[in-house]
């Protein structure tokens, strides 16, 4: 048997680690959260993730207008009128975390670390008690994983190392050579199917669904796959849209099944604290709940793929 190295030294960008999750793949699992997106969908719950540098969120409520924040940002993205409101230019912000260190009252919260696998595998260990009695492990996310493909992989073979159980959760969107570097070292491949219309998707997550469909095939030759669907209003919200997507997996014949996530707009607020639009909003569409799924369950399950619904049991 070969014996597989790991670079501990490896670094990457982390912007969050939730521990107890039990829909991320089996048992209990440690969420880690990566920094980086290709995608910019327009329900993401998790906007800080997109950019692969450290974001600063704003808490409107805890400001108390003293203005250090403007005073120590070097690229002049945070400004202040003269009643006293507050502008942020987005675009400027390098994430460098000065504003964040000089408020004085916490209103400003970076989002973004970096960390190398060692520091980070010590972290984990904490919860290994949780992985063994629970059959539970160690899930990458974000943003996504494969963006950070050489961090993943030193991650995941660390975790290995460890005897923890792994997966991934990715949108697939990603050079092929970045997928076969990390999917041999995962044990659960949870993948994102938002549409099957390249120009709809566009619109939608700003990217063509071409290498993601692609690179579906290519995981699914190497690797059972879970195939998760957003479902969005006036984006898939119709039985020809999922059924669409239900036949593909059905057609790559290695998919345990399709895990239908209805939508909510749970990270509305995180746009407003980045001083961005939340595009949803242009749509008036509402949340929705498991059961307005439950009519598109017979529908996967024709095309011979067993369906999910929300946080049912695995």
């Amino acid at each position: 048997m070969s014996v597989v190295t790991v670079n501990y030294e490896q670094e990457g960008q982390i912007f969050d680690i939730q521990r107890f999750s039990l829909n991320d793949g089996p048992g209990i699992r440690t969420i880690v959260f990566l920094k980086g997106c290709p995608l910019s969908c327009w329900w993401c719950s998790n906007p800080e993730s997109q950019r692969r540098r450290p974001v600063v969120l704003y808490n409107q409520a805890a400001c108390v207008h003293c203005r250090r924040c403007e005073s120590v940002c070097r690229q002049h993205a945070v400004t202040f009128t003269e009643d006293g409101v507050r502008h942020f230019a987005y675009d400027r912000c390098t994430g460098n975390g000065d504003c964040a260190t000089a408020c004085p009252t916490g209103a400003l919260i970076m989002k973004g670390q970096h960390i190398t696998v060692r520091a980070l595998i010590d972290v984990l260990k904490k919860d290994r008690s949780t992985f063994r009695h629970s059959g539970g492990g160690v899930t990458l996310s974000g943003g996504d994983p494969l963006m950070q493909s050489d961090f993943s992989r030193e991650l995941l073979k660390a975790c290995k190392a460890q005897g923890w159980n792994t997966a991934i959760e990715t949108e697939g969107c990603a050079e092929p050579c970045d997928v076969r570097d990390v999917i041999p070292f995962v044990d659960h491949i949870l993948m994102d199917i938002k549409h099957m219309d390249a120009e709809k998707h566009r619109l939608f997550t700003g990217v063509s669904n071409e290498l993601i469909l692609n690179n579906a095939k290519q995981i699914a030759a190497f690797s059972p796959l879970t195939i998760r669907v957003p479902v969005i209003p006036k984006f898939n919200y119709s039985e020809q849209e999922i059924g669409d997507i239900a036949r593909f997996a059905a057609s790559l014949g290695n998919v345990k099944c399709v895990h239908l996530l209805p939508y909510h707009n749970l990270g509305e607020n995180k746009y407003k604290m980045m001083g961005c639009e939340y595009k949803m909003n242009r749509l008036s569409v509402q949340s929705l709940g498991n059961d307005d799924l439950e009519k598109f369950r017979p529908i996967v399950e024709q095309a011979g793929v067993r369906c999910r619904i929300g946080d049912e049991d695995m």
